[in-house]
């Protein structure tokens, strides 16, 4: 009773300490400034905000180990202090780019990260163990024990986004000649979430927000990826690849195949219960930004940023959220930016919408407006003239290279489009910086959880795709390194696993990697700056020996079906 006793009053202790839930006393109504000028004060913040949730250093994180992203610091109502395979990878993704792009500071952080995702790998959970698909279990304590409550389990992503974001960092190493630290610390954390995926991928799983279990094309899209850098990464290493080799055109032909409609994507398929959502939702959006690749072309059958189906769906994503918040009552009319939630049926914390969503149609914009730079032309299509003549309302079909009025008129409008969307951002996020999960419905205030991880990041890689430049000109994956099969086979190959041994990176690894970034870049003029240390660089274990967080029974859970579980 009295260790009973003495663990309550500790957690009232934690509690009180910690942010809960964002308070609407901290949004307070403004007149938006200039782009420019907010995102050079808030792309700092936003860094800040991402290092103060990750451990062991960060001041929101009390007792998360070495590495590991705490998705929010609040504890109650929601409930988000945990960490999450999906959340940790997307963040991670953009502290390896801002590392390439100059900053050196972060180097030990994503070591420790990596060190931190190798006993992770290992933890027996309710999805399974290590040899038997516990790899898709999507949650942990912060302590690196298992979660084993109720949850919408497995979740298929979370490997693949793992594996990308460290082939990422690995690429970096290679280019400095550091073969032998990729292949020994870094390549059997990639290798087993890669075996993963070939094994797995035609199975169901839950969605990105863990609400849906079927076939989500955000998931299909990223596994995709991994698969096609995995393999290229596998034969820099001399290492097999043949089961990624086999399986990623078959991922591919699923992909292009079985979520388009005719006018727009659905975002989950075949689906193994009742579910009211018609199909428009956040995920396609996000599915074209993770999918960018700055060599790719526009004319392709995909679902790159500026393809045609990919501008489908952001024109019908954006205007199924158009009518359905109070806070859009000034944006009803195509073509003008809005708030942007998951999708229009969503209930959970009564469906507002979602800072990471709006960062995102944002991204999407931006991005394309690189690649038709890159490209040289704009290609209107039956497809995607909807979403043209919302920029342009006399634009016919065709193709319009950079000389032509028609090629302005379009760039000019999408670039006051998507700075409409960082507006909304600018306009609902705190007076001190803060991004949390959410704003209201009715009237903008932060609600939900406060300091979402996740939407630090998708603020930064929105502005990153506003800068353009060297950091999107390094963002090149393979996109068309593998064709699909002319009919789509439902495959699987087993590959073998490696257990992870490393507990720490060789001493002085990452210090020779010094691109300096671009401007508006994560190390350049107007980018933002932040440190960060580490303890994954040395002759030690980068696991810290704080205590992990205990779970309080009145806390609830995170998303799961549309509401919380207690």
């Amino acid at each position: 009773m009295a260790l009973k006793f003495a663990a309550i009053t500790l957690l009232g202790i934690i509690l009180a300490s910690i942010p809960t839930a964002v308070e609407s006393a901290e949004h307070v109504a403004r007149a938006d400034g200039p782009a420019d000028q907010y995102i050079a004060k808030e792309n700092p913040i936003a860094l800040q905000g991402i290092l103060d949730n990750i451990g062991p250093k960060g001041i929101k994180a009390p007792g998360a180990k070495a590495g590991i992203v705490v998705a929010s610091p609040s504890t109650y109502n929601p409930n988000y202090f945990y960490t999450w395979t999906r959340d940790s990878a997307l963040t991670f993704k953009y502290l390896v780019s801002a590392f390439t792009n100059g900053n050196s500071s972060l180097n030990s952080l994503i070591q420790d990260y990596i060190v931190a995702q190798s006993t992770i790998q290992q933890i027996k959970n309710p999805s399974g163990d290590f040899e038997t698909g516990g790899l898709g279990e999507p949650k942990y304590y912060v302590n690196e024990t298992a979660f084993e409550g109720d949850w919408g389990r497995p979740q298929r992503d979370g490997p693949a986004l793992r594996a990308s974001t460290m082939i990422a960092y690995s690429n970096a190493l290679l280019a400095t000649g550091e073969n032998t630290t990729v292949r020994d610390v870094i390549w059997p954390i990639i290798n087993n979430d890669l075996a993963y995926v070939t094994q797995y991928w035609n199975q169901s799983g839950f969605d990105l927000w863990e609400e849906v279990n079927g076939s989500s094309i955000f998931t299909t899209a990223m596994q995709h990826r991994a698969l096609v850098e995995g393999s290229a990464l596998a034969k820099q290493l001399g290492q097999p690849h043949d089961t990624y080799d086999s399986q990623a055109p078959e991922v591919l032909c699923f992909l292009q195949s079985s979520y388009w409609n005719g006018t727009h994507s659905a975002a989950n398929i075949k689906t193994t219960q009742n579910n009211a959502r018609g199909g428009l939702d956040c995920a396609l959006i996000l599915t074209a930004n993770h999918l960018f690749d700055s060599k790719a072309t526009c004319s392709a059958d995909g679902y790159q940023p500026c393809q045609s189906k990919a501008l489908a769906n952001h024109k019908a994503v954006i205007d199924s959220m158009r009518t359905i918040y109070s806070i859009n009552s000034d944006a009803k009319s195509p073509g003008q930016a809005s708030a942007v939630g998951r999708y229009s049926e969503d209930v959970y914390y009564d469906g507002n919408p979602w800072f990471l969503c709006t960062s995102a149609a944002a991204e999407q914009l931006y991005k394309a407006l690189y690649q038709w730079t890159a490209t040289g032309s704009v290609i209107v299509d039956e497809t995607s003239q909807a979403f043209f003549k919302d920029l342009v309302p006399d634009i016919q079909t065709g193709t319009f290279d950079k000389s032509s009025p028609q090629f302005k008129q379009i760039t000019d409008a999408a670039r006051t489009y998507a700075d409409g969307f960082l507006a909304i951002v600018q306009r609902h996020a705190g007076t001190n910086g803060s991004i949390a999960e959410q704003f209201s419905r009715e009237n903008g205030t932060m609600v939900s959880a406060s300091d979402l991880t996740w939407s630090y990041a998708a603020f930064l890689t929105m502005t990153d795709a506003r800068a353009g430049g060297k950091v999107l000109d390094q963002e090149s994956w393979g996109w068309d390194a593998v064709k699909a099969p002319t009919e789509c086979k439902a495959t699987a190959a087993t590959g073998s696993l490696i257990r992870p041994t490393a507990t720490a990176f060789p001493s002085g690894s990452g210090a020779n990697v010094t691109a300096a970034g671009g401007p508006g870049g994560p190390g350049g003029p107007g980018g933002p700056t932040g440190t960060s240390t580490g303890s994954a660089a040395s002759g030690t274990s980068s696991k810290g020996a704080a205590p992990g967080r205990v779970r309080s029974p009145l806390v609830g859970l995170r998303r799961w079906r549309g509401k919380e579980e207690l």
